[in-house]
């Protein structure tokens, strides 16, 4: 298998699985968690059907247009909530990367590109799609994304004299410890997923 083949494949697993664990967040936690939770996982989801590899399935070329569709009404969507702040502004910038994509990748787009998803290998053969600077602006803006979700990832150090994960063994007496999260509400995990998600979308971006 070569390399954008294995790409292809690498990302589609890693994107659908991250937009399956984000449907299960979308059980648990407040209103406006599960809400980015649902634009998480239609953001993996979306990410993992334009990465699959054209040895499992060619897309029609109508698709490019779904995708367009889809993702602007995202853009549009987040924009409305973009006032809250938070992760809405992220997810603006994501479905807009995602419109962006879709629209270079195109049939007819691109010269050369042969209208290929980036399972494909599109622009394997040295001809860039897109537009360059907005390319290069995403990839720094993904390039930062990454870096400070995995710093967040970091565990802090515990104080000087307490065991790493907790405050001693003096409050835990008859209780057994404090319970953990259900799988659908631990934060590291959905940090995880967006940093999960952050290197998908630089390494699309790079394939472009």
């Amino acid at each position: 298998m070569h390399g954008p083949a294995l790409s292809g494949w690498l990302l589609m697993v890693l994107c659908g699985a991250t937009g399956a664990y984000c449907l299960l967040r979308t059980r648990n936690g407040t209103e406006r968690e599960r809400r980015s939770a649902r634009d998480e996982a239609l953001m993996g989801f979306g990410m993992a059907a334009m990465a699959v590899p054209a040895a499992l399935l060619t897309l029609p070329e109508w698709t490019w247009v779904v995708y367009a569709v889809v993702f602007g009404a995202a853009s549009l969507h987040a924009v409305v909530r973009a006032w809250a702040g938070g992760h809405h502004l992220h997810h603006l910038v994501g479905s807009l990367a995602m419109v962006y994509m879709a629209v270079a990748m195109a049939p007819g787009a691109a010269p050369a590109s042969g209208g290929g998803h980036l399972g494909h290998g599109a622009g394997a053969a040295g001809t860039a799609g897109g537009v360059p600077v907005l390319t290069g602006a995403l990839l720094v803006y993904y390039a930062f994304y990454v870096l400070r979700s995995a710093g967040r990832l970091i565990p802090a150090p515990s104080p000087v004299g307490l065991p790493a994960g907790g405050h001693g063994g003096g409050h835990g007496g008859g209780h057994g410890g404090p319970t953990r999260p259900a799988w659908g509400a631990r934060p590291e995990l959905a940090l995880a997923c967006r940093l999960t998600m952050g290197m998908a979308m630089f390494a699309m971006l790079l394939a472009l």
